[in-house]
């Protein structure tokens, strides 16, 4: 019987290594996001180059909820090795078999809304402010 529980509570602790290392995917991810994007707006040499800063949002957003996909589907799984889920074979770390909510579905989930939606935001007003400054000339003088 102990040889049975080590095996299973080493079963649990790969799991829980793959979910450790997608969250610091995603933590790194936003870090990469937010960097690219003030580079892209540091280094524009025109007004339309600030359209390229949308870039590496929308892929550092997709890329992110690709990652919490994967990380809810390891805890679906992690949930039924805890559990003594007979469908599961033992160390078997395919998490295929587990169905969890579509990418473009979780980019809108309360995590990753808040952190991309607030940048996507930010660069949207910016956008429209540089648009309406070189629409306008003259407003930059009152400003």
């Amino acid at each position: 019987m102990g040889d049975d529980d080590d095996l299973h509570t080493k079963d649990l602790e790969f799991i829980q290594d793959i979910i450790t290392r997608l969250s610091e995917n995603s933590f790194k991810i936003k870090g990469w996001s937010t960097t690219l994007i003030v580079v892209v707006l540091l280094f524009r040499t025109r007004d339309l180059h600030l359209l390229v800063a949308f870039i590496p949002l929308f892929g550092f957003w997709t890329l992110d909820a690709y990652y919490l996909k994967l990380e809810r589907r390891y805890r679906s799984m992690y949930k039924d090795a805890r559990t003594g889920n007979k469908d599961r074979d033992q160390f078997e770390m395919d998490s295929s078999a587990y169905s969890v909510d579509s990418i473009s579905k979780l980019m809108l989930s309360k995590s990753l809304a808040l952190f991309h939606g607030t940048i996507f935001i930010l660069l949207l007003i910016y956008s429209v402010l540089v648009f309406l400054l070189w629409l306008f000339p003259k407003l930059c003088v009152v400003l």
